[in-house]
């Protein structure tokens, strides 16, 4: 573990290690905030070299899950403030993913006043689907760059935009969905239009150095239809290029077996930043990752759920925790805050 156990320092990250804790929904946040145990929860993690935080709705039309957080409203910034504290004290970084989940919702998870939005229409129950103008589609972008500040408020390094995973973001890139005739819509220039002009407007709230995007090329999750295999690489490439343009802080990648290998080549010579690769991950293999510079850092999801001393537990080659699939969503503790580190476990073993 030679590098992925060392500190990185480069393109405005400092971090302890090469370790990134993936994001995950874990919805604990009743009522849409953030609290106590999910302070704890993130803190027991902060060994890792960055924590990106479960998806976190930038504005109320944005959630769409069973206890998810925003970041929209003055409580919600005092709720996320206990958990940057709570990092920050155990000498952890921590980034907010911003999630607009658009079409991937159900109406009865949003407050009372919120609307479903569509990349082309809002949606309202009871109500037939009104078109989506281009006014709106800029207020999102504005509403992005507020939760962003809202972010810094809280207390935050940085935030991630989830352009992955079938959400907004990437609706926006997907020709089956993204049917606009507008300067958003048609080729893959105004496709991209959206999440660039996004991740800009957050870079001007902000600054480059705390805004990161993750992507999921050729992904079908959440219902993401597929489209031209040429189209999706040169849109993705675009992407990069335009992302790298404006000087993005990390470009995170949601590896998954679809993405052709001319594709992840394409995108790491286009974007110079810092690339972060997901999904799947050992020790070992993020070593491979780190040493061929396929990668600059490395996430990883369900180890750091199950395992909130992963860090040490690479260090000394030791067991790994598995995860509790059955409590992985809402509930308590349990699943959450209870998994054991090797101390807990020398303990309870009389060591």
């Amino acid at each position: 573990m030679n590098i992925l156990l060392a500190p990185f320092h480069a393109n405005g990250l400092d971090l302890r290690n090469h370790m990134v804790m993936s994001p995950m929904t874990r919805s604990r946040a009743a009522g849409y905030l953030p609290n106590t145990m999910m302070a704890e929860y993130y803190a027991q993690r902060a060994t890792a070299g960055l924590i990106i935080t479960e998806g976190t709705a930038p504005a109320q039309e944005g959630l769409g899950y069973y206890k998810t957080p925003g970041i929209f409203n003055k409580e919600q910034i005092a709720g996320w403030k206990m958990v940057t504290d709570a990092v920050h004290e155990k000498g952890g970084k921590i980034f907010v993913q911003l999630m607009h989940t658009g079409r991937i919702n159900e109406i009865r998870n949003l407050p009372k006043e919120a609307k479903r939005i569509h990349v082309t229409a809002i949606h309202q129950e009871g109500k037939e689907p009104v078109p989506l103008s281009t006014e709106h589609v800029q207020q999102l972008v504005r509403e992005h760059a507020q939760a962003a500040e809202n972010a810094i408020a809280a207390g935050f390094d940085g935030i991630e935009l989830h352009g992955a995973h079938g959400y907004l973001l990437e609706q926006f890139l997907n020709p089956h969905f993204n049917t606009r005739s507008d300067e958003y819509g048609g080729d893959l220039i105004n496709r991209s239009r959206f999440v660039i002009e996004t991740a800009a407007a957050c870079i001007k709230a902000i600054g480059k150095e705390r805004t990161g995007i993750r992507i999921s090329p050729f992904a079908t999750t959440n219902e993401m239809p597929a489209y031209d295999a040429k189209e999706t690489h040169d849109t993705y490439v675009h992407l990069a290029t335009s992302l790298n343009a404006l000087g993005l802080v990390y470009l995170h990648i949601s590896l998954n077996k679809l993405i052709p290998k001319e594709t992840l080549t394409a995108i790491r010579e286009s974007f110079t930043g810092t690339l972060i690769l997901a999904n799947g991950q050992t020790a070992a293999s993020a070593e491979t990752l780190l040493e061929s510079k396929a990668a600059d850092l490395v996430a990883f999801g369900k180890s750091f759920l199950a395992n909130p001393d992963l860090v040490e537990r690479f260090r000394l080659n030791a067991a790994l925790n598995a995860p509790d699939f059955g409590k992985m969503y809402g509930g308590g503790a349990q699943g959450y805050t209870d998994y054991p580190t090797l101390g807990d476990q020398s303990l309870a073993s009389g060591e």
